[in-house]
């Protein structure tokens, strides 16, 4: 291969990104040499196997790839922002497309969420831990050697561009010859065996590890959704697994699963990609749910009303969510009987949708609300997430989705639906959780200026969509003749776009601002929490409860302030068994970028030595029998400042 054919080239923007990724890669080393903070970095951060941590990375993770994702959407915008635009060529765009969807799906969104659960459910559950600290580490790096990977597809090799879906036959080797889709396939069947695993390990956490007293029905809703979120993840991943190997084995070992040619199926691969793929909106939906039912309980000072009908609505939403794939294709040729079976499940969802939302209004009603940046994120979401509701009943209707189909008018919905879900819902559980993390409080300020640039972008952006699709544009369009009237809406849109982008940047503005210089809360408890993660200190401890909780009601923390039952007591604390720290994880995941580099090119030997590290790897856990280390009673004392009582 020539080095020409290896590296991308040919294009400014190109080099562009290359001069940034060598500028900041040297720029960290310089920074981690100068104030000599290498062997920082290995212990505390890269062998980490703390839950909350590891939730931290999977956050920082997200909040960088929302800035790569972000800068593919507004320069998607640019491109369409006036007719014959010629800022992306055909080929780029359909790169910086497919690209947008998958960073801004699977490593944007679900790290986000995914970030939030490890820092949060096992203190709202009152454990000192998650099952399996191991295999959390092995988790993130997973999945962060599989978002590495996707994203040097940008510079190294080509990108994939046959759009997010990468459907067949347009993702075989007959019509996408270069390595692109290979790096589809093989980053995200990583990435995705990390989210796999983290769905397995949260299902049995929440399962077994709950505090003394604390019953299913007593759990904290972010809990319930995390609880309901990985058993879809349990469901639905592996049929994105079996799909993404069997793709691998159609472009790198020439076999015919989904190919036009020797009998394949290319519509086998729509049917396994969307049963994966519309669990996975209610993988990213449903915990933003969670977070949404604790910032508007909290901040309205009222207990969560209709809590139990919150939790069967989700786990109908779930069930829901597997019986609806056929939507994705309802002009592809059905029967009327399939079309009908499949529009009724998918309306059927509006039901619980719509419960959940009665709830949360009906928990503000009469409630003392406060108006922090988390409150008004949730806010936000209401009439947002309705607007993408109600357009979602629409394209639910088969008949009436021959119109819409393949439209604006889908795009719109789709990110009204995703957007003001699991974006403002992800920002809302940053600002509401940021001081158990951190140990100190967002600035306030700075957070509602970002907020209101954030949504009034947002709308400016994506409801003249609707309207564009309704005209008649359809997506994956480079560009457009000028006498179709769709200049105005087009402009207006790309204009919002950039106002969102501002919006991010307010926001990044905030974290480096509240870091250094604001007046900061650095209170336990700053928004007079009711569940048990505001009882630890902020931020976390390692151990993270001096002493466990017993659970008597849900809402657990706010009763226990009402009894004055927040004091620990000396004489009830032992000595706390913690795990130790291990370097297996990082350097297996960089094993398993080094296999998935070579598969990608297709150069076998390197991925046999990555697969033969990831064994090497899994032997040496095998061996190690590390039983991992107690916080003596003394330290825990000096932690939480108490005095007296025995050690």
């Amino acid at each position: 291969m020539k080095l020409d054919e290896f590296f991308v080239t040919g294009e400014p923007m190109i080099y562009a990104a290359d001069a940034a990724i060598a500028m900041t890669v040297i720029g960290i080393v310089f920074v981690l040499t100068y104030f000599k903070k290498w062997k920082w970095l290995w212990t505390e951060w890269l062998t980490t196997v703390d839950h909350k941590r590891l939730g931290v990375m999977y956050i920082l993770s997200a909040v960088l790839m929302l800035f790569r994702g972000g800068i593919d959407g507004i320069m998607m915008r640019m491109q369409l922002a006036f007719p014959g635009m010629n800022i992306l060529d055909e080929h780029h765009y359909n790169g910086v497309f497919t690209a947008h969807g998958v960073i801004m799906i699977l490593f944007m969104a679900m790290p986000f969420i995914i970030g939030l659960m490890n820092v949060i459910v096992p203190l709202q559950i009152g454990a000192r831990d998650v099952a399996y600290p191991f295999l959390n580490a092995i988790s993130f790096w997973t999945f962060f050697m599989g978002a590495m990977l996707f994203n040097l597809s940008f510079v190294i090799g080509g990108a994939p561009d046959a759009g997010w879906t990468s459907y067949f036959p347009l993702a075989g080797k007959e019509f996408s010859e270069g390595i692109g889709n290979n790096f589809y396939a093989v980053s995200l069947q990583i990435a995705g065996a990390g989210t796999l695993m983290t769905g397995i390990n949260f299902f049995v956490t929440i399962l077994k590890m709950r505090a003394p007293g604390m019953t299913m029905m007593k759990m904290p809703m972010f809990t319930w959704s995390i609880f309901i979120t990985s058993i879809i993840i349990i469901f639905a991943f592996p049929v994105l697994t079996v799909a993404l190997a069997l793709m691998t084995l159609d472009r790198v070992f020439g076999t015919a699963f989904f190919t036009m040619a020797n009998g394949g199926l290319p519509m086998m691969w729509a049917n396994l990609f969307w049963i994966w793929g519309h669990p996975e909106v209610y993988i990213v939906i449903l915990p933003v749910f969670g977070v949404f039912s604790e910032v508007i309980s909290t901040h309205s000072r009222k207990n969560l009303f209709g809590y139990k009908a919150m939790v069967v609505s989700m786990v109908g939403i779930a069930f829901l969510s597997y019986l609806v794939w056929v939507h994705h294709f309802f002009t592809m040729g059905n029967s009327p009987s399939v079309n009908s079976f499949f529009s009724i499940t998918t309306m059927l969802i509006a039901v619980p949708t719509g419960v959940k939302i009665f709830n949360w209004l009906f928990t503000m009603y009469k409630g003392r609300i406060k108006f922090t940046t988390a409150m008004l994120w949730s806010l936000a979401f209401i009439p947002n997430f309705v607007i993408g509701g109600v357009t979602g009943v629409m394209l639910a209707m088969a008949s009436a989705d021959y119109q819409y189909h393949n439209s604006y008018f889908l795009i719109a919905h789709f990110h009204y639906v995703l957007i003001s879900g699991t974006v403002f819902g992800c920002f809302a559980g940053l600002y509401f959780w940021y001081p158990k993390i951190f140990g100190h409080t967002l600035n306030e300020k700075l957070g509602k200026i970002s907020f209101w640039i954030f949504v009034v972008g947002f709308n400016v952006c994506f409801f003249p969509q609707f309207f564009l699709g309704l005209d008649g544009m359809t997506r994956r369009m480079q560009t457009y003749a000028d006498n179709l009237g769709w200049n105005g809406l087009n402009l207006v849109s790309t204009i919002g776009a950039f106002l969102m982008g501002l919006g991010f940047f307010v926001l990044v503005v905030n974290l480096l601002y509240s870091a250094w210089k604001n007046k900061r809360d650095t209170a336990n408890d700053p928004w007079d929490g009711r569940t048990l993660e505001w009882w630890t200190k902020s931020p976390v401890q390692a151990y993270n409860f001096a002493v466990i909780p017993h659970v008597k009601e849900m809402d657990a923390f706010w009763h226990m302030k009402k009894r004055n039952e927040t004091e620990i007591k000396a004489e009830d604390l032992k000595p706390i068994h913690l795990p130790s720290n291990s370097g297996v994880p990082f350097i297996s995941g960089i094993f398993w970028f080094i296999g998935g580099f070579g598969l990608v090119f297709e150069w076998m030997p390197m991925a046999i030595l990555g697969l033969a590290g990831i064994f090497a790897c899994m032997l040496a856990r095998s061996f190690d029998y590390d039983p991992g280390f107690y916080v003596k009673v003394d330290e825990i004392k000096k932690v939480e400042g108490i005095t007296g009582g025995d050690k």
